[in-house]
């Protein structure tokens, strides 16, 4: 029974501990500046995607992809991965350099964007503060292969440990580089439009307010938490003073969204996951 399913992970998961944490939020933003040096990856969205006219729907809907995938029951996220897979099987795009068209749920591609996706989580959170032994992280990385096969992917052939995700780093690298589109997405990324309900200071002239500050204190802080080799990508000199401060940025955050009250911070999803753990563990 659905009142009886606590999903594909559980209390007792690591995945749980760590999407606990409302700094989450920086993570899927570095996750996206990783995901655009991947020229295939960045071209399978620049050409399938209305990111630029929906930037804030884009980012809602993926959010309650996560988050079903995290919280919702088995049935819930299984119907989820079938909606995702369903979608990109239609997807065609156009490699940049070679012309070649090619199909976006190829798994090459899917694989890039689940690790980046993942390594950006569970390290954001881990920079944040969250306290994560290395073997709870390698659960991590374990328990998220589920999450893998809901996008179509061979859970075997997906890093399974941190030391894995850095060797997939490794090999993956030679293929990354800063494209023109990847270079737009970044600006995107960084300055992106504010919700209307925000924009009144944009409306009355004033094009640097609270919003836009605020949000690109995050998007730095997102930034400044890439791999040395990324930011080198990027332009930047990768410094260990560059991840210091990131790494103080983001912990400041962290303590700021915990003074936020719990029931603005959780979604109804990961509420209704709650609740069912709660009824199980009173059973």
């Amino acid at each position: 029974m659905d009142t009886e399913d606590l999903g594909l992970f559980g209390p007792g998961s690591v995945t749980w501990k760590v999407h606990e944490e409302p700094i989450l939020i920086v993570a899927g933003l570095r996750s996206l500046y990783l995901q655009a040096l991947h020229p295939r990856a960045m071209a399978g969205v620049a050409q399938n995607s209305n990111y630029r006219s929906d930037a804030w729907g884009r980012l809602v809907r993926t959010a309650n992809y996560v988050a079903t995938t995290i919280y919702g029951t088995t049935a819930e996220a299984e119907a989820a991965g079938r909606r995702l897979r369903t979608l990109h099987a239609r997807m065609r795009a156009t490699d940049p350099f070679t012309g070649e068209e090619f199909r976006v749920d190829d798994p090459d591609l899917l694989r890039w964007v689940h690790v980046t996706e993942v390594e950006s989580f569970v390290s954001t959170a881990r920079r944040a503060g969250l306290a994560l032994r290395d073997d709870e992280v390698d659960g991590y990385y374990t328990e998220q292969r589920r999450a893998a096969a809901l996008v179509g992917l061979d859970p075997a052939d997906v890093p399974g440990t941190a030391a894995e995700v850095a060797a997939y780093y490794r090999d993956v690298r030679p293929q990354l580089r800063m494209t023109r589109e990847a270079a737009e997405t970044a600006v995107f990324l960084t300055a992106p439009p504010i919700p209307w309900k925000l924009s009144l200071p944009v409306r009355l002239g004033l094009t640097l307010g609270p919003p836009r500050w605020a949000y690109l204190g995050v998007a730095g802080t997102a930034l400044g938490l890439l791999p040395p080799w990324a930011l080198r990508l990027y332009g930047g000199l990768g410094l260990p003073t560059t991840a210091m401060s990131a790494d103080l940025g983001v912990r400041a955050l962290r303590l700021a969204l915990a003074a936020v009250p719990r029931r603005y911070r959780e979604g109804p999803l990961q509420q209704a996951a709650k609740e069912r753990a709660a009824r199980l563990a009173a059973a």
